[in-house]
């Protein structure tokens, strides 16, 4: 995922305030899902389940990632666009619509895993790690779809 992210990074970082904004969001998201995974360079020996303070926050930060693309990522771009006189596309409508269907099952983690107590037993906690980081996974890349279409838009009004 990092080297997916640093690709991005590097194709769309500096374009926009609003895609440099949303990348930053990202890629602190992504860090924090690692060092919750025990994933390199975050990896530690004899992995143990992470405590209840360290899934609150990830929970905490998937929500407010998740809460800052729908509103204020989506706004600072619709405000951008009404101000150039742009309009989405159908294929940047289906891709938000692909993107918010990601909504429910990460949210669903976060209700699972936000309010555990320390000494909760947490069976399914890997194959459900798992699975968030795929569909966080699954995310990005529409999201980078998306942010190379709305990028042009962004940087050059319509007409100009």
């Amino acid at each position: 995922m990092f080297s997916k992210f640093e690709q991005v990074q590097k194709q769309w970082g500096g374009t926009s305030d609003v895609i440099d904004h949303w990348l930053l969001s990202r890629q602190q998201l992504l860090i924090d899902y690692c060092k919750l995974a025990g994933l390199p360079p975050f990896e530690k020996k004899g992995r143990q389940l992470p405590t209840s303070s360290q899934l609150q926050l990830f929970s905490q930060q998937l929500v407010d990632y998740i809460s800052e693309g729908h509103f204020k990522i989506y706004d600072m771009v619709m405000e951008r666009w009404n101000a150039t006189g742009y309009s989405p596309t159908e294929d940047i409508s289906q891709l938000y619509s692909q993107i918010t269907q990601t909504t429910d099952p990460l949210l669903n983690f976060t209700d699972r895993y936000c309010a555990i107590e320390e000494d909760d037993e947490l069976p399914d906690f890997d194959k459900d790690l798992s699975a968030i980081g795929e569909l966080i996974e699954l995310r990005f890349a529409l999201e980078d779809k998306l942010i190379e279409l709305i990028s042009e838009s962004l940087s050059c009004p319509p007409g100009a």
